[in-house]
């Protein structure tokens, strides 16, 4: 399959760009969807934008829209309820169905399909209480990276150093989400790998001052340093990629997604999550990818379109 869309603009009918939502990513999906509706209509797409709330129903209903071009991040967009509302409403759109949705939105779930498949996946725990905290620190030694269960962007991530402030962190990203983990940390370089129409892209390896790949590195710091090519020899670039493939493979992605991998002292790779629904800013990580294959932007929204059409009518 060519990554390029085949499809005349007009092909694509009237499409819905949703956007916004109600998620703790909402910010980031508000600068998303405006690139990703100014892309589409600069290639000559009949698009218009939805800025996802409580009349949702009401306007699926009401406006002629051919497909639906999903630029929700986080939970009510990037979980499955989307995709089933749409799926319901007879609307193509575009990336990973209900299923692969879902599950990649649930990084414990996530983990436990890699694991039983052999993936490598740093070891974790689930913390609910105090006594939770203490075990986890325990078994698995400091330092540690706390996440809840069902963010993104880094919303509620912390790296922590002690029980005192693995416990403050697990309090902290219980106020996003009643399921936190805790992972063990990795320290060595970070990865992200995009997959646009069953291909691949060249992986970028990120680099910052700060602790981990948080929230203001991802979107608002001028100092995060971006490498593609990424820096690793062409059989571990290889190996990486090939990893990336079975990764989403047992998640079930489709259209595009992006994995993130870290990379430990010894060389290991070590899977932390899939993006079902990445980010689409001046910052974000697919369009660098899809550069480095001479995908400018609108070519790459036009791609992820085109996936809508040829593999849901």
């Amino acid at each position: 399959m060519s990554l390029r869309s085949q499809h005349a603009p007009a092909a694509f009918g009237r499409v819905a760009v949703l956007f916004g939502g109600k998620s703790a990513e909402r910010p980031v999906s508000l600068k998303s969807g405006a690139a990703v509706l100014a892309a589409l209509q600069e290639a000559g797409v009949d698009a218009f934008g939805i800025d996802v709330g409580d009349d949702l129903l009401q306007r699926l209903t009401s406006e002629k829209i051919d497909r639906a071009f999903i630029v929700l991040h986080g939970r009510g967009g990037e979980d499955g309820t989307m995709q089933g509302l749409l799926e319901c409403a007879g609307i193509p759109y575009t990336g990973s169905g209900v299923l692969a949705s879902a599950l990649a939105m649930d990084k414990l779930r996530t983990k436990q399909v890699w694991q039983s498949l052999g993936l490598p996946t740093p070891r974790h725990a689930v913390l609910a209480s105090v006594a939770d905290c203490e075990k986890a620190a325990s078994e698995l030694g400091f330092p540690l990276i706390v996440k809840p269960a069902h963010e993104g962007s880094s919303i509620g991530m912390a790296k922590v150093d002690s029980v005192a402030a693995l416990i403050e962190a697990w309090q902290s990203a219980a106020q996003f989400d009643s399921q936190v983990l805790v992972e063990q940390w990795i320290k060595g370089p970070e990865y992200t790998i995009a997959v646009l129409r069953g291909e691949v892209l060249p992986p970028i390896g990120l680099g910052t001052p700060h602790s981990f790949y948080d929230y203001d590195a991802k979107y608002l710091a001028n100092d995060t340093q971006y490498r593609i090519p990424c820096g690793l020899s062409a059989d571990k670039e290889a190996e990486l990629k090939a990893l990336t493939a079975r990764a989403c493979d047992a998640v079930g992605t489709q259209g595009w997604a992006r994995v993130d991998v870290m990379q430990d002292a010894d060389g290991q790779f070590w899977l932390l999550e899939v993006n079902t629904v990445p980010g689409m800013t001046d910052h974000s990580l697919v369009p660098m990818a899809a550069k480095a294959v001479g995908l400018e932007f609108t070519d790459l929204v036009q791609a992820i379109l085109a996936d809508s059409l040829e593999a849901r009518g």
